[in-house]
């Protein structure tokens, strides 16, 4: 079993990254997952990983016709399309496709699947328990406990609506409490090569009878059947499959109503993290199939892409922190983080569905797919947060970079107005204080006059372009020059710019920068 620093979550086929078909036998693919530091935070990491399609399973979790919670059948039927063309796209690639609608099996009895699965020869080495659910993969992750609470069985509907439901299922001869008989319809079973099990032991013959080392499961619901049934994604790890979940393609049963008291979406958000700190990575469905993950059309939060590819300031484990704890119940938040001594920023295609994107990168070129995903956010006059070293994000001071990698030298003056072109010495102590004259911006929002100190040097910025309006302003220990630390920028395109030099590790601890960016974060998309 890994260790617990290292383990992380595999949600559905693909991952909040990017995947990419490079052979037909081959699936890149990028996957999620948090570590545990030994301060007690966690760190997300996104890493490249190259498996073998032929061996490789994806396994189809309790996508039943109905269920008795209206909602919960509404979104499954939701993803089928969706979940569809992810199977058509594996089985193609020559992957192994078991369907697992659990307590159907009657309904299976004579299909070829399921007679194949019945049939599969004996393992030679049985894991033991594999025949039973599995409620917690070790103690780290039962004392962490579920993040929502679904004690009440998570059915989210509206009283009303669900006796009607109730009431509806009695017509068409089903029971109220089960009416799941088969697998949802439009999920299509090749009789010639897929798989239909319930159960653990035939689920695990079958991955050793195809040679599988690797297994794709993606269905619902992730707080209980996903995670816990035989063929879940805890025994799996357990067993030492290598396990993902492709989390844009599950849902969970949990009722806003219950704690922590957040929607149905994001509920299901801190599950998937759950189930990255403690279980397995996660993966995104555009990886196999190109385009963006799939959202439910319920979820109404605005789409929050956090690009991160800098060493200096640990943003990748600052940012996520701030990002789940202040503005998670009213944003969909995706992440793009750059691994240290790599130039690509993989998954960054999700920008195609995105409201605002925060960038906080540093001197990295990037392949021309990726730099032309960004270029077009930003003349498609998307809003933009830019932190820190987001200024000089994508020039590498006017060298040549290597081929196949493009930089972006104008970014800073194109995209925040800046300016930047240095820093006071390190050594030198940072302060900062709201423009009096900008105090009723929204973005200055609860922040009081007075100065306040921060982490890191103070950039040197100064001119700004036209255009740019400064917010607040610092100084370094013992020098005279003042220069603007955060600012706004409408830009040629017309989109909506903030930019902050803030952003050291330091910062985040501190209460005024953490109002300043979440009110910068919602200034960019809604202007105010």
């Amino acid at each position: 079993m890994p260790n617990m620093k290292s383990v992380a979550v595999a949600i559905a086929l693909l991952s909040v990254a990017s995947i990419s078909m490079t052979r037909a036998d081959d699936y890149q693919l990028t996957t999620t997952r948090s570590i545990q530091q030994d301060d007690g935070s966690w760190q997300k990491v996104q890493s490249g990983t190259t498996w073998d399609a032929s061996r490789t399973a994806v396994i189809v979790c309790d996508m039943w016709d109905a269920h008795h919670c209206l909602n919960a059948t509404s979104r499954g039927g939701e993803m089928v399309p969706r979940m569809n063309e992810v199977l058509k796209k594996a089985r193609a690639s020559g992957s192994t496709i078991i369907h697992a609608p659990s307590s159907c099996m009657e309904f299976y009895k004579d299909h070829p699947a399921r007679k194949r699965a019945m049939e599969a020869a004996t393992a030679p080495s049985i894991p033991n328990g594999i025949d039973q659910w599995l409620n917690w993969i070790n103690p780290e992750e039962e004392k962490a406990g579920y993040p929502i609470d679904a004690s009440d069985g998570g059915e989210d509907d509206e009283p009303a609506a669900h006796e009607a439901w109730a009431q509806e299922l009695e017509k068409r001869g089903r029971n109220p409490r089960a009416p799941w008989i088969r697998q949802a319809e439009g999920l299509e079973i090749d009789p010639e090569k897929d798989f239909i099990t319930d159960q653990g032991v035939e689920n695990w013959n079958i991955l050793e009878q195809e040679g599988i080392d690797n297994v794709v499961l993606l269905g619902v619901h992730l707080n209980m059947c996903v995670l816990g049934r035989p063929f879940g994604l805890r025994q799996m790890s357990r067993s030492g499959k290598n396990v993902v979940l492709m989390r844009d393609m599950t849902d969970t049963m949990y009722n806003p109503k219950m704690s922590p008291q957040v929607s149905h979406f994001r509920g299901t958000d801190l599950t998937i993290d759950h189930v990255e700190k403690f279980v397995c990575p996660s993966i995104t469905s555009d990886q196999l199939l190109g385009g963006v993950p799939f959202h439910f059309e319920g979820d109404q939060r605005r789409h929050l892409v956090i690009v991160t590819g800098e060493k200096e300031y640990k943003t990748e484990v600052s940012l996520p922190a701030f990002a789940e704890a202040e503005i998670g119940n009213d944003f969909r938040i995706s992440y793009v983080l750059g691994n240290q001594g790599e130039d690509a920023l993989n998954g960054i295609n999700v920008l195609a569905d995105a409201d605002v994107a925060l960038i906080s990168v540093r001197r990295r070129p990037l392949p021309t797919a990726h730099m032309k995903a960004l270029r077009e956010f930003v003349a498609a006059g998307k809003p933009m947060i830019g932190i820190r070293t987001a200024s000089h994000a994508f020039s590498l001071r006017g060298e040549e970079p290597a081929p196949g990698l493009e930089t972006w030298e104008d970014f800073d003056a194109a995209v925040w107005g800046g300016n930047y072109h240095g820093h006071h010495g390190n050594e030198l102590k940072t302060f900062a204080w709201r423009n009096e004259s900008a105090a009723d911006h929204p973005i200055l929002k609860g922040i009081g006059a007075g100065e306040f100190a921060t982490g890191g040097s103070l950039y040197e910025v100064l001119p700004l372009a036209a255009g740019a309006d400064v917010l607040m302003t610092g100084r370094a220990e013992g020098q005279d020059v003042h220069q603007p630390v955060a600012w706004t920028f409408h830009r040629a395109d017309g989109g909506r710019s903030f930019y902050t030099s803030l952003g050291h590790e330091d910062d985040f601890a501190t209460p005024q920068f953490k109002a300043l960016l979440e009110h910068a974060i919602r200034w960019a998309v809604d202007g105010k």
